[in-house]
Order: C-alpha cells, then structure tokens, then sequence
C-alpha cells in the first residue's frame, strides 16, 4: 500500500507492505471560527484573570510568539489578540513583538511577513530575538545558573506569551514556559536548560514532564519574570486551530498538554524491525538538526538493531557552518555524540540525541536539501530514493518483519504496550 508523508512543502508518499502499521494521532477538526475562540479564551481564561483586567494602565505590552521553525498559526493567532489590545486602549506604539528564536536563526523580512503577515510586520515593532546579543536581564538562577532573559520581556508592564503545543522529544511539551526559556533566553541559560546531563535523563523525553529535569529548569527559570497571560493552542494536520488554552501558568498550559497528549500518544503491541518516520513536515523539517525529533519518534518503537527510514526535506540544509554541523564534523561514531559529561555547549543536546538513536538503529535519510556526503557525515545512510530505500531494508531483514510508518513524526507519539 502506498502511505502519504508529512514532507516539506508539499508532502510525498511511499510504498509499504499492506501488512504495515501506520500510526498517527488524532486529527481534530478545526474549530469552526478560529479567531472568536482566541477573543472569547482571552476574556474568559481557564486560569487568572481575562487580558483586559491585566492590561488596566499598562505603559509597555510584550507579545512573544513562535519562530520559523514552528507550524503555529500566528497569523490566526495574533490577529485577534492585537484587535483586543487596541479595543483595551492600547496604542500600537506600546506594544512590542518578541520572535522566540532561542538558539535559532533569524528570520529574513520576506520569511518574517510569511510568519506573522505584512500588516503586522509594517503595524508593530518586531524584536527577533538573540541569544548571543547582549539585550537580556538576569532575573535570577536556578540549580546556580544565571537566568538571563529578553529586555523587552522582562521589562514590560503586561507579558503576554502565545504558542502551540505539541509532544517535545526532550522538554516533554512545548509551548507555555518554552516561549520565554529558551525562547528569549540568553545563550547561556539556554546551555544550562539542556546540559548533557540534563538530556542524558531517562525522564527528559516526550509527554513527561513530572522529574523531567529539562522541564523543571524551564518552568523555574520563566516563574522568575513570569508572562500575565499565556494563550497556547493545538493544532490539527491542516495547521488550523483545535483548541485554545488562555490564562495564567502553569494552569493554562497543563490543560493544553493534557488535551495534546490524549490524542497525540498512540501505543503498539511491539517494537519493530522497520520504522518510516518525517519530521512532521514543513517548517518542522525545514534543516538535519530539527529531523533528529522526527528520529527520535521513531527510536521509541524500533527494537534494538532495527532501521528507520527517515523523510525530512531539509531545504535549509544542516544547516550547514552551525554548531551542530561542527559537532557532526569531529564524529566518527555514536559514542562521540552522546556523551553526558563535561561542560554543556550550543546544539550538544541535538547531537547527544541523535548519538542515542543511532546507537539503537541505523538510519537512512531521504532529505532533498542534502547531498549524499552531508547525509553520510551525520553518520546516516543516503536514501535519495524513497521507495527502493524501503525495499532493500525489507531485504535485509527478512520474511515476517515488522514494518510501521509514523506519517506525522514527532506530532505521534508512538508507545510501546506496557504489557510487552
């Protein structure tokens, strides 16, 4: 049977034995009007106060919102919260937009007015953020690291976060306190949220975020500046709005994660020799570092020796003179990748990541934005050629192999039985 893919732009498909499992979450329909639900959760919040109850004599209003390499609809999102910031009274001019880049890239302005749209883009001051900039506050620490955050944020009267949430293959959940941390945080916050050890936990994983060490950094360093109102929302396959959660942390955010995870944890019967997995598709798979998510998903059901077949377009590349491009360069095996001890450095926890995987499977990359000796540098095995990548795996392994095919990556989070 033929399998339709999350891949890039425009998706793609690949060939399967008829005996294969296909999983994939919950597609929940859209709501029917999108931006009334974002106004109505705004004025009656499941937690805190509504927005224009905090807004009262506010002189700066920060909005953070998600970067380019997240699929949130910001352009459904942030039209109606802009429209009932000025029907509280307030001026265009006091309202700063903050990009949440962590560690990313920069988005160019064609990539910016694509992201939120030209007339917010030519309407409000848009801040992207820099981690290695020198424009962020200590408001304190955790576990005796510096917390150090975006002057904007941190300096406004109102802080207002917005996201989509969605499982997390380290922090168990985005969105919520991940706007601010890593989202606006200084590098080296960011380096101690995902310190080699922190990521070397069993606990840091998808869906968990009791004991998860990454978690708990990320939820203590955003209560130090904490946003008034968070507004988080789950999307559907079409990237069209399902849910929205509004008001305060943690409140409001552990309702979106609990809504997530009841339709996005799928289980299994048994682990499996063949998995085919993506990153979800564009932006999710827009470069290798973001598609180790998507092979991270499907090391959760491939048994030890197996293979993963991974489609992820990586039109950005690695990217390529990036950290993680230089930390793909001095390895020679998976142990050199996932090393849990020394000091933390940029990307490390992406590479440590990727060194488990491939310490559990080997795994073949159909990426149209790489070339074969890229792909073979990051210790994956070219397959330019999805269908046949497929079939000499099945050759490989043999009469009886046990195939699944994970269409939407990270979106599913595959589990297998507890009984098994």
């Amino acid at each position: 049977m033929r399998v339709e893919l999350a891949y890039g732009r425009q998706g793609t498909s690949v060939e399967v034995p008829d005996t294969a499992e296909v999983v994939a979450p919950v597609d929940l329909p859209a709501l029917d009007d999108e931006a009334a639900a974002i106004t109505e959760a705004l004025r009656r919040p499941r937690a805190g106060p509504p927005l224009a109850q905090l807004l009262g004599r506010a002189g700066r209003v920060a909005v953070v919102f998600p970067d380019l390499t997240r699929p949130m609809p910001n352009r459904t999102v942030l039209p109606p919260l802009l429209d009932e910031l000025a029907r509280a009274g307030v001026p265009d001019e006091r309202i700063t937009l903050l990009c949440a880049t962590g560690t990313h890239r920069q988005a160019t302005a064609g990539e910016m007015e694509e992201l939120v749209g030209p007339g917010i883009v030519a309407r409000y001051t848009i801040v992207d953020h820099d981690a290695m900039g020198g424009a962020h506050v200590r408001v304190g620490e955790v576990d005796g690291a510096p917390v150090l955050l975006q002057r904007e944020y941190v300096e406004a009267d109102v802080r207002i976060i917005t996201g989509f949430v969605e499982p997390h293959f380290f922090a168990g959940f985005s969105g919520g306190p991940k706007a601010v941390c890593p989202g606006l945080a200084a590098t080296e916050t960011i380096l101690e949220a995902h310190h080699p050890r922190r990521i070397a936990d069993a606990r840091a994983t998808f869906v968990t975020r009791a004991g998860n060490p990454v978690h708990d950094f990320v939820r203590a360093a955003t209560a130090l500046a904490p946003p008034h109102l968070s507004l988080d929302v789950a999307i559907n396959r079409e990237r069209r709005v399902a849910a929205v959660f509004a008001g305060a942390l943690p409140g409001a955010h552990d309702a979106a994660c609990a809504h997530v995870e009841s339709s996005a944890v799928r289980e299994v019967e048994a682990p499996f020799d063949l998995v085919l997995s993506t990153n979800g598709g564009y932006p999710l798979d827009r470069n290798l570092y973001q598609a180790v998510k998507g092979m991270a998903a499907a090391e959760r059901i491939v048994r030890d020796g197996g293979i993963v077949v991974m489609a992820a377009a990586c039109e950005d590349g690695v990217p390529s003179g990036g950290a993680f491009a230089r930390l793909l360069e001095g390895a020679g095996s998976p142990a050199d990748l996932t090393g849990a001890t020394g000091e933390p450095e940029l990307d490390r926890w992406q590479a440590q990541v990727l060194g488990r995987v491939l310490a559990r499977a080997e795994v073949h990359l159909h990426a149209g934005g790489l070339d074969d000796r890229s792909i073979a540098d990051a210790l994956l095995v070219p397959a330019p050629d999805l269908d046949r990548a497929v079939a000499v795996a099945l050759e490989r392994l043999g009469p009886g192999a046990r195939v699944a095919v994970i269409p939407e990556g990270p979106l599913t989070v595959a589990t297998v039985c507890p009984e098994f």
